[in-house]
């Protein structure tokens, strides 16, 4: 994780943004919320969007916000990349998060909801052409993401497990 003269862009739960150098981005407190960069390694923009669910027909009425939603910010995200200069052709991917905080004794899916939000966002990027870059999923910790569009880099800090670098 650096820290200093670098300016960091934070973004909260169900929440998107865009960075260009020399800013960073982060979010932190990715238990079972998913933490998606997609970025253009050339002219070097990233996006990162904290996925809080997988599905936006859970939704009651809560629409106005497609960030929250794994089907609808993946392709918000791409939108918005694209609209700062991005090219669509060439993005790629990584994610980190999708934790299964809580032990349930049934094997009910709804309660998965960490391992739910990492397939629902694979099979978008999947089927949007998104080559993914590489991830960090699972467990039962809690992460924090930097990313650094200068060098594509994501900085992971993970409860009780250090910190790597995808």
């Amino acid at each position: 994780m650096m820290t200093g003269a670098v300016e960091i862009v934070k973004v909260g739960i169900a929440e998107g943004n865009i960075v260009e150098p020399p800013k960073w981005i982060r979010t932190s407190g990715l238990g079972s919320c998913v933490g998606l960069v997609i970025y253009d390694e050339i002219k070097k923009i990233a996006g990162l969007v904290h996925v809080m669910l997988p599905d936006s027909a859970l939704a009651k009425a809560d629409m106005q916000n497609p960030s929250k939603y794994a089907d609808t910010a993946v392709k918000e995200l791409i939108r918005q990349i694209v609209a700062c200069g991005g090219r669509r052709g060439i993005l790629k991917a990584k994610l980190a998060g999708g934790a299964q905080m809580f032990q349930f004794q049934s094997a009910n899916s709804l309660m998965r909801i960490g391992p739910r939000n990492v397939e629902a966002i694979l099979e978008q990027l999947h089927h949007l052409q998104i080559p993914i870059v590489s991830m960090d999923v699972g467990g039962s910790s809690g992460r924090t993401i930097e990313f650094d569009p200068s060098t594509s880099n994501m900085h992971i800090r993970t409860v009780n497990q250090g910190s790597k670098t995808i």
